[in-house]
């Protein structure tokens, strides 16, 4: 976890001289301190701008001493120091936790009134599989937990529904035009009919995320880490593991999902030779 869930120290200083962010991040990482957040703020009333750098509990004096010593001509000089508390932090990670079981709650409610809890239960399945892998893939890349990346979590949630979403609104309107074949058939035409869509989807929003990645630096760095993963597991659950859960879920029978019991018959009957 990072400072914003184990609390910190965050200190204040005026100067007169403004150094890049990058510049001032790889001077603290020898210190220990490269996961600093690292933020210029302006006072609303008028005041002198200001740099305002967090990092871990007892991490003052090091912040102090190594920007006084590497950057000389910005005349960087405390003003305020201020603890984060753990206590805060713990709250941070409650509030966490309880956003993103209220969005796979309302996510099963939605999907269940509006398409059948079958297809709630494979999307809630699939995107509870985004997020752990994404979890996982980030705790392998060494980074530490922060609220950006909680706010790339619940990004990846809204992303990944959105495309299990419209693969179960094409599959319910196949069924619903009484298009003929096996429900397995049926669930392979929809996802067929929405792949290029899924393909061009994830991919721009891959693509800009990437940049991201590339030149953004700091929080958003993780942000955008986060969400490359996330981009991959949403898009590949969706056709690997929702549509197959619901697939199973009815045995491979053919639900009746709109029209009468006399049209789900025509469709289930061969159809008959020239």
């Amino acid at each position: 976890f990072g400072v914003d869930f184990l609390g910190g120290d965050a200190v204040t200083f005026k100067y007169s001289q403004q150094e890049d962010v990058e510049k001032i991040r790889a001077a603290l990482k020898p210190a220990g301190l490269g996961d600093a957040t690292i933020q210029y703020q302006k006072d609303v009333s008028g005041g002198r701008p200001t740099l305002r750098v967090t990092g871990a509990s007892g991490s003052a004096k090091a912040i102090e001493h190594t920007l006084e010593t590497n950057f000389p001509d910005a005349r960087f000089e405390q003003v305020e120091e201020q603890e984060v508390g753990a206590v805060v932090g713990a709250q941070i990670r409650q509030s966490a936790a309880i956003a993103c079981i209220f969005a796979m709650f309302g996510i099963l409610v939605y999907v269940a009134f509006r398409y059948e809890f079958s297809f709630a239960l494979g999307a809630i399945v699939a995107v509870a599989h985004d997020l752990l892998l994404t979890i996982g893939c980030y705790c392998i890349s060494g980074r530490q937990f922060n609220d950006t990346v909680v706010a790339a979590l619940l990004t990846i949630i809204g992303f990944s529904i959105n495309d299990k979403v419209v693969i179960f609104d094409r599959i319910r309107e196949n069924l619903k035009l009484g298009v003929r074949g096996t429900f397995t058939e049926i669930i392979n035409q929809a996802l067929n009919q929405t792949l290029s869509r899924t393909i061009i989807t994830s991919g721009t929003v891959f693509l800009a995320t990437l940049a991201l990645f590339i030149f953004g630096g700091g929080e958003i760095n993780d942000f955008a880490f986060t969400f490359l993963v996330g981009i991959i597991t949403g898009t590949y659950s969706s056709i690997y593991i929702a549509t197959p859960f619901v697939l199973k879920w009815h045995k491979g029978q053919r639900p009746n999902i709109g029209g009468s019991a006399s049209q789900v018959t025509m469709q289930n009957t061969p159809a008959t030779r020239a």
